[in-house]
């Protein structure tokens, strides 16, 4: 899985247009580093835990908008997003949910 397209709950403004939904590409090992952490942490159950704010950052690079077009999102779409964020990094026969 190297994109995944969201559509949007609600549209955000974007490069000065309106924008529908997002394509998602993997993040590169350098904007990882550059980012700093991983989207999630592991709870005590084992199981991953967002972390919203890092998160946010990856959506910002991996769909190709500003920071500030991340703050439009709706709150669902904030975490479905966020969570196919968190999907790049585990691995895709676990057992770990996605919302």
């Amino acid at each position: 899985m190297s994109t995944v397209t969201h559509t949007l709950a609600a549209p955000i403004q974007a490069h000065g247009e309106e924008v529908k939904e997002l394509t998602l590409r993997r993040p590169t090992v350098q904007e990882c580093r550059a980012i700093k952490s991983l989207p999630y942490t592991v709870g005590d159950s084992g199981y991953p835990v967002m972390e919203v704010e890092v998160a946010a950052k990856y959506i910002a690079v991996c769909a190709g908008i500003p920071a500030s077009s991340v703050n439009q999102l709706d709150l669902t779409d904030l975490n479905q997003i966020g969570w196919a964020i968190v999907g790049f990094f585990t691995r895709q026969d676990s057992n770990q949910s996605e919302a």
